[in-house]
């Protein structure tokens, strides 16, 4: 999973906005039925991406809606003790200053 979530991080921070959504796929969607905080946490990074890849084709109005879905998410960051976690959140919130305010 930590290969996974430094690949999304390179991903996004070249603006790959899909590409990094489908490698965190490969972690959520075998385990989509799992209501683990990690497993929501996942989730929502992909809502983000997603959010973003819209935002990137001028879709807005999807882009918000998908990214208040990752917001959903976001609080679990929190009660997570996956350090990696902290730092997407992070790029993710410098993305949404960035792309979507």
């Amino acid at each position: 999973m930590i290969d996974n979530c430094k690949k999304f991080i390179e991903l996004i921070k070249k603006e790959k906005f899909y590409d990094a959504h489908e490698i965190l796929e490969e972690i959520w969607f075998p385990k989509r039925k799992e209501k683990s905080s990690e497993i929501l946490i996942i989730k929502g990074f992909i809502n983000a991406s997603v959010a973003l890849e819209l935002k990137r084709l001028k879709k807005d109005s999807n882009a918000k809606k998908v990214w208040n879905n990752y917001l959903k998410y976001k609080p679990l960051i929190k009660k997570c003790d996956i350090k990696i976690f902290k730092e997407i959140e992070n790029l993710l919130d410098s993305c949404y200053e960035k792309y979507l305010s």
